[in-house]
């Protein structure tokens, strides 16, 4: 089973759960931005992902930009903003088992699934 955090009006996030369904992979959506990951689930996914919490953050988002750009956060700090702001977590996440990925570009997916 995958698990895939979607967000529907993303082109990137559709086209990697397109390619889930086509791989015929049993798969569970997530539609954070509807539910947000609490930050001690945002702690298990940066674990998954191997990468520190603010490696996840959308940059380009004009929210970043108008209030985080160029603060330094703790990495506490940093899954707490993620938590409270889910337009800030990059997309599409998939996750099996233990292991996950930002699956941007959506080739990047094809060997995960």
């Amino acid at each position: 089973m995958i698990t895939i955090y979607h967000k529907n009006t993303c082109s990137t996030s559709r086209a990697v759960l397109n390619m889930i369904k086509e791989a015929g992979q049993e798969v569970r959506v997530v539609l954070y931005m509807d539910e947000p990951p609490t930050v001690a689930e945002l702690t298990i996914l940066l674990k998954k992902l191997v990468i520190p919490a603010k490696d996840l953050v959308r940059k380009k988002e004009s929210l970043y930009k108008e209030k985080f750009a160029g603060k330094d956060y703790s990495e506490q700090e940093w899954i707490k903003i993620l938590a409270e702001n889910p337009s800030l977590i990059e997309r599409p996440i998939l996750v099996k088992g233990n292991h996950a990925i930002v699956a941007r570009p959506p080739a990047s997916a094809a060997d995960f699934i």
